[in-house]
């Protein structure tokens, strides 16, 4: 009998792309009684309560109550919130244990763990090394790529390998329990998720537990390029190895752009401290198509101008690697969104030293257009403030010329015009196939 079996568990954060829903459900498997609880309202979770509709669970939406939190035996709480949350500081206060989707996981996965983190590159960086150890090894692959893993836990053997791409948020949780991967993959580290972590250090010290608590046996894998990722190895009793953009041998990709090909190294990096070849890696990557809204080809127009969704390009750092990853004065960028207090004159410079043209939107766009705007560089790209997504594609289709690429790379969040970057990139890549 499960240890579950009988207990009263609050899962917080139903979410309406799957969140919650397979914590509920696993829970609801090993005989607990579950309430799920989310503030957002009944209509607008609506899928995600349809998903679960054979599962015997109780809801709480539209609100939280305090008396869900303190009278349950455990609760499962959404990594997006934080733990300062006021809810979870009364469960805790009350004697509750506060656990999460992945912690719920690790704690009972029997294979060999590794993980992924970094700032940016970390999903795509996990599908390449997912398809590299798949050459050699059973892999399963979870965490913020590919879903939850819980539902998955009674196939899962020994001699099978999990890789996991892990969050800040997921890392702070887990840094809760001193977890470690056998072998752990840091990419670039920049900042974000500031308002969640109350800072660039919380954010960086978050990250740091992926190797934080590895012993002389375990693997920290490092990009040499990036000195954030390089300072992991000072908090970690890891073997460090490390890789970088002038690897001896390069991979043939499809994917476009040499942060992509930096993925490819930091995967093969680890793959390699697990017996997998060089020549296995390249066969297993080399058809690979790229993840949706990260440097996707979207449509190429009858006149020749391609266009690329990147919405998952929230950060600047993201956004001038995606620029960088096509011919100078070639580009038509879209940028601009929520604005995370990031700084943004590094981009604009970039964008006016390399694109053909910048088309600015969202709550940024102003600014950005106007760093651009006071530019000193002769020749530059223009700016144009257009507002919205909209708007942006229209004007790039107008200017566009056989050859172009129109880039959606904002190097910010889409919180104040779309729910999220999905939403984002799907509505770019609806709009782009109107330049039939």
């Amino acid at each position: 009998m499960s240890a579950l079996s009988g207990k009263r568990v609050t899962v917080a954060g139903l979410g309406r792309f799957g969140g919650g829903i397979a914590a509920a459900r696993w829970l609801a498997g090993e005989g607990a009684t579950v309430l799920v609880t989310d503030r957002a309202p009944a209509e607008k979770l609506k899928d995600s309560v349809a998903a679960l509709a054979d599962v015997a669970v109780q809801y709480r939406l539209g609100e939280h109550q305090e008396a869900d939190f303190t009278s349950a035996a455990l609760v499962v709480a959404s990594p997006a919130i934080p733990p300062t949350n006021p809810f979870l500081a009364a469960a805790r206060r009350a004697g509750v244990p506060v656990t999460t989707e992945i912690r719920l996981f690790v704690e009972r996965c029997p294979a060999t763990i590794v993980g992924v983190t970094g700032t940016k590159g970390k999903s795509t960086t996990t599908a390449l090394l997912h398809r590299m150890l798949s050459a050699k090894y059973p892999t399963h692959v979870g965490g913020n790529l590919g879903g939850s893993l819980l539902p998955k836990l009674g196939q899962i053997r020994p001699t099978d390998l999990v890789v996991l791409e892990l969050s800040s948020y997921m890392l702070h949780y887990l840094g809760e329990i001193g977890w470690r991967p056998h072998v752990g993959l840091v990419t670039i580290v920049a900042q974000d998720h500031l308002d969640w972590h109350g800072g660039a250090a919380a954010y960086v010290r978050a990250k740091q537990n992926l190797v934080r608590f590895m012993r002389p046996d375990d693997v920290a894998v490092l990009n040499h390029d990036d000195p954030g990722a390089m300072a992991f190895s000072t908090v970690s009793q890891a073997k460090v190895v490390t890789y970088g953009r002038d690897a001896p041998r390069q991979f043939a990709l499809k994917l476009p752009g040499a942060h992509n090909q930096l993925n490819a190294q930091a995967a093969f990096a680890a793959a390699q401290q697990l017996g997998v070849t060089f020549e296995q890696a390249q066969a297993a990557v080399a058809d690979f198509p790229g993840l949706p809204h990260r440097l996707q080809l979207v449509h190429e127009s009858p006149r020749g101008v391609r266009y690329y969704n990147d919405s998952i390009a929230t950060i600047p750092e993201a956004a001038v690697a995606a620029l960088e990853s096509f011919p100078p004065n070639s580009v038509l960028q879209i940028v601009g969104g929520h604005d995370k207090h990031l700084p943004l004159k590094a981009m604009a410079n970039a964008l006016v030293e390399r694109a053909k043209a910048t088309l600015c939107v969202g709550a940024t766009g102003k600014a950005i257009a106007t760093m651009i705007g006071e530019s000193t560089f002769q020749g530059g790209a223009v700016a144009y403030d257009c507002g919205d997504l909209a708007a942006a594609v229209k004007v790039a289709r107008e200017i566009a010329m056989p050859g172009d690429v129109v880039l959606l790379s904002t190097g910010c969040a889409s919180y104040d015009q779309f729910v999220n970057f999905e939403e984002r990139g799907d509505r770019f890549a609806a709009l782009a196939r109107e330049d039939a």
